[in-house]
């Protein structure tokens, strides 16, 4: 009998271990990084309240290294060859990568997140920042060829493709109905930080 006990007992142990080897991990993990979309409710020190687009409450602490960027509207002229940008894409029925934004870096910030990756805008959307190697005009608005380290691209921008571009901005733009999209991350007592805003000039809410 004692031999048939002990033979019961080491899968239940084995399975204990791992379980307590796979919550250790869990708890070594970084906390995770999003970000909000929404409309600033009020400032209160170094706490942010910020409105989701989805009507989420969140209150973000701001960190003192927060960068604060803004962004104002541009015109799809602005847009010339060699300029460095992002675009959040979604395939048309066509199979053509349709632009639901693009926003133009300022040189200083050329080769910002260089490449091309899934994003969280819409359903099926794309981020992609690269160089337009490019422009062509047409009835419907550009066709850009961008061209990025490890591939390239063609997307539609149509006129009514919300083109925009990043200032110069600082914490005192950060007032309530203001427009932002803030990097968030979760700690691990549940609470959130964020290291850098977005913020919408002129009343513009932030396209991307």
């Amino acid at each position: 009998m004692p031999v048939q006990r002990s033979t019961l007992m080491r899968p239940l142990v084995a399975v204990a271990m791992l379980v307590a080897s796979s919550l250790h991990a869990i708890a070594q993990q970084p906390p995770s990084l999003t970000r909000v979309r929404g409309t600033i409710e009020g400032v209160d020190g170094d706490m942010l309240a910020v409105k989701s687009r989805a009507g989420e409450d969140f209150r973000l602490r701001m960190t003192a290294d927060m960068r604060v960027v803004g962004i104002a509207k541009i015109s799809l002229s602005d847009i010339k060859v060699g300029s460095f940008i992002g675009t959040t894409t979604v395939p048309g029925p066509d199979g053509a990568q349709n632009a639901v934004e693009v926003h133009v870096f300022p040189e200083d910030m050329r080769g910002t997140g260089e490449g091309s990756r899934p994003f969280d805008l819409r359903p099926n959307s794309t981020m992609t920042n690269a160089t337009v190697a490019q422009t062509v005009a047409g009835n419907d608005g550009h066709t850009l060829l961008i061209k990025y380290k490890d591939g390239e691209k063609q997307v539609v921008v149509s006129p009514e493709t919300p083109v925009v571009t990043y200032v110069p901005a600082d914490k005192s733009e950060l007032k309530a109905g203001a427009k932002v999209i803030a990097a968030m991350k979760k700690l691990p007592d549940g609470s959130y930080e964020t290291n850098r805003v977005s913020v919408g000039r002129d009343g513009l809410t932030p396209p991307m």
